[in-house]
């Protein structure tokens, strides 16, 4: 089977289910790493008999070395692939480089709108009247890696951060998986900072 992917997840896990429940994505899922060690994702993972690992971030010194030792469990377990879903530590550039092309991120805005934390807060606070969700290759660049889909939502005239959050998830669990089986295809090339999907 083409694809091994490690799934990184920090929170309660939607994303990662929604990726479990895909069926070219689910049986390609060997490992789930998180920093928190009761994150509701580690349970889905272990509902789901896939393999687990918790890496905290205050056992190192710094975001290089907590980074290199998720870089040596992901070789360990021949990862191909990863995927950053609510994943809230930045890694080093060096784990971006390890596995360059190869590490997509889900993220709750239309990049370069709001990147980093609290973005769907942010865009109710600037008073878009438009937001969504963007899916992109990650670089050393925060949140600015080419972008593989991105798909617009009105935001309504009284919606709360509780409202829009569950919309933009619904929107997330389709565009992540779609954008990650593409990857695993290897049907995305990328010009510049522009990435082409091959039909």
């Amino acid at each position: 089977m083409d694809g091994r992917i490690a799934v990184l997840a920090s929170g309660v896990g939607s994303n990662l289910q929604a990726l479990i429940d895909d069926q070219f994505c689910g049986q390609r899922i060997a490992l789930v790493v998180s920093d928190q060690p009761n994150a509701r994702a580690l349970e889905r993972a272990r509902d789901a008999r896939i393999e687990t690992a918790v890496v905290e971030f205050g056992s190192f010194p710094d975001r290089e070395a907590f980074s290199a030792a998720i870089v040596e469990i992901l070789v360990a377990h021949e990862i191909t692939h990863v995927a950053l879903a609510g994943f809230m530590r930045i890694l080093s550039p060096a784990f971006v480089e390890a596995f360059q092309g190869r590490i997509l991120n889900v993220h709750p805005s239309l990049l370069p709108a709001f990147p980093g934390a609290n973005a769907v807060q942010a865009a109710l606070d600037h008073g878009v009247k438009v937001t969504g969700v963007t899916v992109h290759l990650v670089t050393a660049e925060l949140d600015g890696g080419p972008i593989v889909l991105q798909e617009a939502i009105p935001i309504l005239r009284y919606d709360n951060a509780d409202a829009l959050e569950v919309r933009i998830n619904e929107l997330e669990h389709r565009l992540f998986r779609v954008a990650l089986r593409v990857l695993i295809q290897g049907r995305i090339q990328v010009h510049g900072r522009r990435a082409m999907i091959e039909e």
